[in-house]
């Protein structure tokens, strides 16, 4: 009885065996290099593209590898070995009791081509080592400006666009033409196939001091100063931080997009530098220069700190999303023209901002639509009056009709402050580009919508760089602003190393001031209608892929409400209501 059992197990063993074999599976072949040369020390991965699990396998001493047991569907193979490109095998498919033999054939990774100065002089390569790339410019000319001002060495970018302050023609040593001078760290790191943590921090310099980018600065070292006794003052994102470009860090995957975190360009910012001509020239570009379009209605927020972003491309179509969280310092505010600081309330920042992007390309056409709304928007138009202006006390006022300003003591200390005009902005840009080999067309326009700030900042809120206002205006319209920007423009490739670029722009801000008088003999202020234009030419050539030297020469001009220098009263204008801006230069860029 127990041989008859025993002989019936056999039996079924054995009628059970060719099933198995129908059913399982198996992957097989040889990892060889270029030569035919068998490799050790590699690790295959089988993955199942079906059911996403996944087999690590090491080759035996003559780089044979053997995958057993595998249930029928689709395949791929990766190999990877260091020194070694990776290699991939896909679209293997595996019936039931089908072995299949896939070789795999490794090539060297090739050689840097940056081992050497020379060629990292003469070529675009990367100083790229185990996915992190440090790169950077250096921007440096000379200039000639018609109606100018002293530098300082803080942020000076350029002189082509008229200044309120510029007074005299002078020659100048001109840093930051075409691209802001800084150095950038930046990463991708894959930590599972398609999936990257990606990390970027970048810095502008100025090319002169080596002082980091402060717009800020600009206006406190000119605090109390006399307006001809002003050096360039501007206003702008970059306020001295350590990482005043950008600083993020955040996770890529090649099917579901980008979604970063931290201080990054806004929506706007990308949008102006892939349809401006000029490609956001400092010293040929308006909207370069001034971020009021970058930053949906004030150049500060050309950068937006603490905000999330999300990027997706998808075929031809490409969408982009971003919010920025509420941060810093509200102040403190009252609504009496007759506060103190014992009667003013102290408040919450509410500088919260959201944006959307959506564009697309087709054959040579490439267009996008961006919508930003940006709440607490702060603009710093001038530095602080003072003992030598011709306002005597400091300029520290809660409602921009009365002008009141506060009584006593000032809440905030002045010094190293700025004074600050806060809105509610709303924008909307489209912009598109077409090549025609050798020329490229480029065209956009924006519409802003500002309104006073539904939550006001009060004195002592915090502004860029961990500045402090010691001045707000949280009342400064009588009625909604409009502003229009539009701009268009050409760049043609003469040769493969020479281009030459012609950019147009227009400002347009409408008549928002109650009463609405407005004239030469009643007297413009800022909140009338007016315009400001810029038209530019240059010539840029590349001797190689990261020197080039270039060439031009900007004209702007302002008219109406945009003439007048100091927002409050008429009788304020621009020293000159134009500027002629001649500039050559070289910049070497990695």
């Amino acid at each position: 009885m127990r041989r008859a059992n025993l002989f019936m197990l056999l039996w079924l063993a054995m009628g059970a065996l060719p099933a198995w074999a129908q059913t399982g599976a198996s992957l097989s072949g040889v990892v060889t290099d270029q030569t035919g040369a068998a490799l050790r020390d590699v690790v295959v991965t089988v993955k199942n593209v079906d059911t996403g699990a996944t087999r690590t396998i090491t080759p035996d001493v003559g780089g044979h590898y053997q995958a057993l047991g595998l249930p029928l569907g689709h395949f791929e193979i990766r190999a990877a070995k260091q020194g070694f490109a990776d290699e991939t095998r896909a679209g293997i498919s595996l019936a039931a009791g089908e072995n299949a033999m896939v070789d795999i054939q490794m090539h060297r990774n090739t050689p840097d081509v940056c081992a050497s100065g020379h060629e990292f002089a003469t070529t675009d390569c990367t100083l790229t080592w185990h996915g992190i790339t440090l790169y950077g410019a250096y921007d440096i000319g000379v200039g000639w400006v018609s109606h100018g001002l002293p530098e300082n060495g803080y942020n000076y970018e350029g002189a082509s666009l008229v200044n309120r302050n510029g007074y005299e023609h002078r020659f100048l040593i001109a840093p930051n033409n075409l691209q802001q001078t800084g150095l950038g760290i930046r990463g991708k790191e894959e930590f599972l196939p398609g999936w990257s943590v990606v990390f970027n921090a970048s810095t502008g310099i100025n090319p002169q001091s080596g002082l980091l980018a402060n717009a800020s600065a600009t206006q406190t070292i000119n605090n109390g100063l006399p307006r001809k006794s002003y050096s360039y003052t501007i206003d702008g994102a970059r306020a001295g931080q350590p990482f005043n470009d950008e600083i993020y860090a955040g996770i890529s995957s090649t099917h579901y997009g980008t979604l970063t975190f931290g201080r990054q360009r806004s929506l706007g910012t990308d949008g102006m530098l892939l349809y401006d001509p000029a490609g956001g020239s400092y010293a040929f570009s308006y909207i370069g220069y001034n971020g009021t379009m970058a930053g949906g209605g004030d150049t500060e927020d050309s950068r937006w700190d603490d905000a999330l972003k999300y990027r997706l491309t998808y075929g031809p179509v490409h969408f982009g999303a971003m919010y920025k969280f509420a941060d810093g310092s509200g102040g403190c505010y009252s609504a009496s023209g007759a506060w103190t600081a014992a009667t003013c309330t102290p408040e919450s920042a509410h500088n919260n901002a959201y944006g959307f992007d959506l564009g697309g390309t087709s054959g040579k056409f490439s267009a996008d639509l961006v919508f930003q709304q940006y709440n607490q928007a702060i603009s710093v138009l001038n530095p602080l009056l003072g003992p030598q202006s011709l306002s005597a006390p400091y300029q520290s006022t809660t409602n921009s009709i009365n002008t009141n300003p506060i009584n006593g003591a000032n809440l905030i200390d002045p010094n190293n402050t700025v004074y600050g005009i806060v809105t509610d902005n709303r924008a909307v840009m489209v912009a598109a580009k077409y090549t025609w080999h050798p020329l490229k067309f480029f065209a956009g326009y924006e519409y802003i919508w500002q309104n006073n700030p539904k939550n006001p900042l009060g004195v002592g809120a915090s502004d860029q760089g961990g500045y402090t206002m010691s001045g707000v205006e949280d009342n400064n319209l009588d009625s909604e602003k409009l502003v229009q920007i539009w701009w268009t423009g050409g760049k043609y490739a003469i040769d493969s190393k020479t281009d030459i670029t012609f950019s147009w722009y227009q400002q347009r801000q409408n008549d928002f001031r109650i009463p609405s008088t407005c004239s030469p003999e009643a007297g413009f202020r800022s909140s009338c209608a007016g315009t400001l234009n810029e038209g530019s030419l240059y010539l840029d050539h590349h001797f190689t892929k990261r020197f080039d030297a270039f060439a031009g020469i900007a004209y702007s001009w302002v008219s109406g409400g945009l003439a007048i220098a100091i927002p409050h009263g008429p009788g304020v204008p621009y020293f000159s209501s134009n500027n002629c801006a001649p500039t050559i230069g070289g910049r070497f860029a990695f």
